[in-house]
């Protein structure tokens, strides 16, 4: 492997470890060091920080409370 790519891997210990979890990727950064722009796109959609995915967790966080609202409200009556 690159030692660049080894050394940015090591700065980013959340890539490293999505390599770890996805060996393939040891050998794709291993033959094609520009991939990293790549790997980083997938390593946000397996960690859920894409925008849509940070979305639909507020969503579902304001609904929980929303619904503890509600319990709130039921349990007083």
């Amino acid at each position: 492997m690159d030692h660049r790519v080894h050394a940015y891997l090591t700065v980013h210990p959340d890539l490293k470890t999505f390599v770890r979890h996805h060996p393939i990727w040891y050998r794709y950064l291993s033959r094609d060091p520009e991939r990293m722009f790549e790997l980083e796109k997938e390593a946000k959609v397996y960690f859920g920080k894409t925008i849509p995915q940070r979305m639909n967790k507020w969503n579902d966080r304001i609904h929980m409370l929303g619904m503890l609202f509600q319990f709130v409200e039921a349990m007083k009556d």
